[in-house]
């Protein structure tokens, strides 16, 4: 999945400090999290692909154990390709989750692409699924759930959460 506008409201929020630079601020959702962490239960793989560096995106892969990170990638085919590589896993295996034009390319090739419902016309456009949650707002555990609901193991899944 894309990060900014994915799993996050979309929001640059800089705060200035006293010695000139800026401190990076996101906002993550906890039901998008709990999403993550129940998908990961039910044995599927997760990662992100994003074209910013932060550290406070690491830092929130790393407590929710996303396997596959990757900043710094203005275009996303690669770090898609090498994914695929390391997984062993086919493209139409894969669902992937988007909100702007840098994730169409990945979305054209993905057996499930998905649009947060704030995304733009063009990525829903190419959307197999369009969520009914914007970006940041529970838009990844909606998917989460799709996709658990359809392999008949929410219900399951349910009895597993952990806080």
């Amino acid at each position: 999945m894309d990060v900014d506008g994915t799993i996050t409201p979309g929001t640059v929020m800089l705060l200035s400090q006293p010695d000139g630079t800026a401190l990076e601020i996101k906002v993550f959702d906890a039901h998008d999290g709990q999403g993550i962490s129940l998908a990961h239960t039910a044995g599927i793989r997760t990662g992100v692909i994003t074209g910013r560096e932060s550290a406070a995106m690491r830092r929130r892969a790393s407590e929710l154990n996303i396997e596959f990170v990757y900043e710094k990638r203005p275009t996303k085919t690669a770090a898609f390709e090498e994914i695929l590589k390391k997984t062993g896993v086919p493209e139409s295996a894969v669902a992937y989750l988007g909100d702007d034009l840098p994730d169409l390319p990945v979305m054209r090739r993905v057996g499930l692409a998905v649009a947060v419902g704030d995304a733009a016309l063009e990525v829903k456009l190419a959307a197999h699924f369009v969520t009914k949650a914007i970006g940041g707002k529970g838009a990844a555990r909606e998917l989460v759930e799709l996709i658990l609901k359809s392999k008949g193991i929410w219900d399951e899944m349910i009895e597993k959460a952990r806080a």
